[in-house]
């Protein structure tokens, strides 16, 4: 009887065949009648920093500027984009998708609230729903030509950002912040995830920073003293504006014409998102 030979198993051949695991793609198409040259997201590591009036500042600076600008509402729960532009719905839909509703100065804007029948009426969803209604807005609505498609998503962590960052294609996000000390926690929080996603953090806003004095322009910090140019510095990004508390921009906003505010602090932040065109 012959000798049984051991099979023979070709290590190397396993090895040179086996596929490293993909991750999964979660990316969803944009609207094929939408032209978008870049997304930016805005994100803040808790509420009430003004991070929706930061978004709006910087979708002005760069319509002004001459870019096409748009504004996605992903804060579906707290929507406040729309009351800030002045802007009503119904938002309408052909054949091409949901069409955005134009601000005074030309900036489309998609929003729950151009959705709702009373726009006081509240949106109680769970998450799945408005993850669902975030990519909606994105494959959904004809947005056109958009040099700049700005994304204002709610505060925190949680499903929106999380949503917003595997299903678009984010190019960078502006964290927003505010002066209290508690906040260089917050940022950072906010700071971790995008690099966790692998999303580029453009840099810093930090809004409230002071109020000055209408006598003697003295700068009178409200909340404190500010950290953030120490934040910005540890995380390696720049600060991209200090907002001042104006009572001005107060009641540009109740107005509905945030678009009338010429906004200087945020220069910093304009030449960083050109800088994204070049």
């Amino acid at each position: 009887m012959a000798d049984m030979q051991e099979p023979h198993f070709d290590t190397e051949r396993f090895t040179r065949n086996k596929k490293e695991p993909q991750k999964p793609d979660f990316h969803v198409d944009a609207n094929p009648n939408s032209h978008i040259k870049h997304v930016i997201g805005v994100i803040s590591g808790k509420g009430g920093v003004g991070k929706s009036f930061v978004t709006a500042s910087l979708a002005c600076q760069m319509n002004l500027a001459g870019y096409k600008v748009g504004i996605l509402d992903a804060d579906i729960t707290g929507p406040s984009i729309p009351k800030m532009y002045g802007v009503h719905g119904p938002a309408y839909a052909d054949d091409n998708g949901t069409i955005p509703v134009r601000a005074e100065d030309s900036t489309k804007i998609m929003s729950v609230n151009l959705l709702l029948d009373q726009e006081e009426t509240p949106v109680v969803w769970r998450g799945p729903v408005i993850a669902g209604t975030v990519k909606e807005f994105w494959s959904g609505v004809n947005w056109g030509d958009i040099d700049y498609l700005f994304v204002d998503m709610p505060p925190g962590t949680g499903d929106v950002p999380l949503t917003v960052f595997q299903s678009l294609p984010v190019d960078g996000v502006v964290i927003v912040t505010s002066p209290q000390e508690l906040v260089q926690m917050i940022v950072k929080k906010a700071y971790n995830m995008s690099n966790m996603m692998e999303i580029p953090v453009l840099g810093l806003v930090e809004n409230y920073s002071y109020l000055e004095c209408p006598d003697c322009g003295r700068h009178i910090s409200l909340f404190g003293p500010s950290h953030v140019d120490e934040v910005a510095e540890e995380l390696h990004i720049p600060v991209l504006g200090k907002l001042p508390l104006d009572p001005d921009y107060a009641e540009a906003v109740d107005q509905g014409r945030v678009f009338a505010i010429q906004n200087h602090f945020l220069d910093k932040g304009v030449e960083v998102l050109k800088a994204l065109d070049e």
